[in-house]
């Protein structure tokens, strides 16, 4: 028998969202680099006698994730508490939501393993508060050799949208582009930053592993799943599971059994490691908040919320190709985020042909921001200037080189027209009489070039070439190559 392994992976990934307070109650969600436990409060901390108020920007921005996401959106819902035991969790439990999520049943496309496109279905959507963070340290010097562990809450209560798929992922590489997908799809839409290396986007990763008849497809064993914690980026959740998948294929091949569990993933050894069982939705005890009222979806909001949604990247990359005539890989590139494709569409907009806008931003742009560490919005030169002066080199206007030493001057801070001055460029380019001027002062300059070329023994033209780069050196790449070259050429039958 022709015995295959194959994985089934699922993913949970809980999203920070971006509201200025957290979702019971009026502390900061600016917790990155503050001072531990400062933005707490009486209800964040779950001191007796509190009560919780729900933040609607927080219900507004899942339900806005929803809709990105295909969801149907529950115009009834509630929250529930969810109790465990961590320290990292004041009240002993969590107030999230169970078996009335606020979305459900969405989808989206992400490339397959084959090539071609593949759907990843979304189990739901669900409002929940985050924990507090451990912080683990070496000995403070009073315990010889031991660790401590401390415990910050200014993250406790920042409200999450845990997202939910179907396992409907074969490998750690659709594993990797459905992340991707994903916080591209949150950072769109605004509703967070999904910066997973400050943890504003975090992963859980479900993983099984099917024996399966090679032949007729029949599953012979299906090993129960785990779950891995601690993955901070796309490339640790696609080694923690090509690891995993390993891992469980190993001990099948042995003839043992795959116990339900959570693992904990070590990026510097590259292992997972058991934690502890895995446990099930009754171990927690799910019973609703009796604080909190029901929460309701009017269609009012519904449709309000529906129409603030941006042109999907998805779309966008589609358009692109239909409307500028992009490749699929430049479209894709473009769309990756609102801001750059926006910055595309404001340098077509500004008079560039679509495919060299494209080029520019690819190369120029994307070359500064790297050099100045800028991001798209903080960019110095507007996509309408960069426009304007790509037009320029669409016309003939300035040569490439000289538009890329303007282009520098721009990003320095100088306008479009003070750029051109100090680059001694003009806007207007060259008349062909001022071309024939400095093409005639080329010509009296090298007359051995000259009689060479009108004695036919410049056989390949690259006399004749070496004068034309003469010329475009002369103007300072202002004539354009083509007008350059044919008024050349006259001045030399002239000469026959």
């Amino acid at each position: 028998m022709n015995v295959v392994y194959v994985p089934v992976i699922g993913l949970e990934i809980h999203v920070q969202l971006s509201t200025a307070t957290k979702i019971f109650c009026s502390c900061s969600t600016d917790y990155i680099g503050a001072e531990p436990n400062s933005n707490v409060c009486p209800v964040c901390l779950g001191l007796p006698g509190t009560l919780p108020v729900l933040n609607k920007k927080a219900v507004e921005l899942g339900v806005k994730g929803g809709l990105a996401l295909s969801c149907q959106i529950r115009s009834h819902t509630v929250f529930h508490r969810k109790n465990y035991f961590y320290p990292d969790l004041p009240k002993a439990y969590q107030i999230s939501q169970y078996d009335l999520p606020l979305a459900e049943g969405g989808q989206i496309f992400i490339t397959g393993d084959d090539g071609k496109q593949k759907k990843i279905r979304i189990t739901r959507l669900h409002l929940e508060e985050d924990a507090g963070k451990l912080v683990h340290s070496a000995s403070d010097g009073r315990l010889e050799g031991a660790a401590f562990s401390c415990v910050d809450y200014n993250r406790g209560g920042v409200p999450l949208a845990e997202i939910v798929s179907e396992p409907d992922m074969a490998s750690p590489r659709e594993a990797r582009d459905y992340v991707a997908r994903i916080r591209q799809i949150v950072r769109y839409i605004g509703i967070s930053d999904g910066d997973m290396e400050n943890g504003s986007l975090r992963v859980d990763a479900n993983i099984s592993i099917q024996k399966t008849d090679g032949e007729t497809g029949e599953i012979l064993y299906w090993g129960e799943r785990s779950e891995i914690k601690n993955m901070n980026s796309m490339r640790a959740v696609e080694r923690a599971l090509e690891y995993e998948i390993r891992r469980q294929e190993a001990v099948l091949r042995q003839g043992g059994t795959l116990d339900r569990e959570t693992r904990h993933w070590n990026d510097s050894d590259g292992i997972t490691a058991s934690m502890r069982s895995k446990e099930a939705a009754n171990d927690y005890r799910y019973f609703p908040d009796p604080d909190l009222p029901p929460i309701e979806v009017t269609g009012s909001m519904l449709q309000e919320i529906q129409f603030s949604l941006p042109e999907m990247p998805w779309a966008r990359e589609e358009r692109f190709t239909v409307q500028y005539g992009l490749s699929r890989e430049d479209a894709v590139f473009l769309a990756e985020s609102a801001a750059l494709a926006d910055f595309f569409e404001g340098c077509v907009g500004g008079g560039a042909s679509p495919l060299r806008a494209s080029n520019w931003v690819r190369t120029e742009v994307l070359r500064v921001m790297n050099e100045q560490g800028l991001p798209v919005g903080e960019f110095p030169v507007a996509p309408s200037s960069l426009g304007e002066l790509v037009a320029m080199v669409d016309r003939g206007k300035l040569s490439t080189t000289v538009a890329r030493e303007v282009f520098g001057l721009m990003a320095g801070g100088k306008t479009l027209a003070d750029s051109l001055t100090a680059a001694g460029a003009s806007s207007g380019g060259l008349s062909e009489e001022a071309v024939a001027q400095m093409a005639q002062k080329v010509l009296q300059a090298n007359p051995d070039v000259v009689d060479e070329i009108l004695s036919g023994r410049d056989t390949k033209g690259k006399k004749t070439k070496f004068l034309l780069g003469l010329v475009m050196k002369e103007s300072r790449g202002q004539a354009a190559a083509d007008a350059a070259a044919r008024i050349l050429e006259k001045l030399l039958n002239d000469r026959r």
